[in-house]
């Protein structure tokens, strides 16, 4: 049996992070997911997906996300049930998110704007957080090219390699 989720979508509002008795931070989270098909008016419709995650995660989450921020979502779809106030049965489905990335620099659009590169919090990455990233920032994309609309194949179509340098 399967149980996987993989999401991406943008937060309908600041994450609201709390802690359990026994000290454990939880934060809970609602992303909007567009629908990949417009309906009959052609406006494309959106799915209001509540989220949850623990730990440390959650305190990533709540640190650096906020509404409208981009994030990709990995977990699993749970449902579990409460009493109400009012006496009745209450069921909840929600995604257990095992990771969140981050999708987008905080300065940018929905984004904070403080200049936080795009780091995700998932248990593997729980150890990077509080240090310097800035080994993972992106080099430029013509980074050891002095130009980017240089061709490589100018010279009549030939290439001056040696059968020793090629691997096969």
């Amino acid at each position: 049996m399967m149980n996987r989720v993989v999401l991406v979508g943008r937060l309908t509002k600041d994450p609201d992070l709390r802690y359990t008795p026994s000290g454990v931070p939880v934060a809970t989270f609602t992303l909007a997911v567009n629908r990949t098909f417009t309906n009959q008016q052609g406006e494309k419709e959106a799915d209001f997906i509540n989220c949850v995650i623990w730990r440390r995660p959650a305190e990533n989450v709540a640190n650096f996300l906020k509404k409208g921020s981009l994030a990709g979502v990995d977990g699993r779809i749970q449902t579990r049930s409460y009493e109400g106030q009012d006496g009745k049965r209450v069921y909840v489905t929600e995604v257990v998110a095992e990771s969140v990335q981050f999708l987008e620099p905080r300065n940018s659009s929905g984004g904070r704007g403080d200049g936080m590169n795009n780091y995700g919090g998932s248990r593997e990455q729980d150890s990077a957080f509080g240090q310097n990233h800035n080994q993972n920032q992106r080099q430029p994309m013509n980074q050891g090219y002095t130009r980017m609309d240089e061709d490589p194949f100018s010279n009549s179509g030939k290439i001056d390699i040696s059968d020793d340098d090629l691997p096969f």
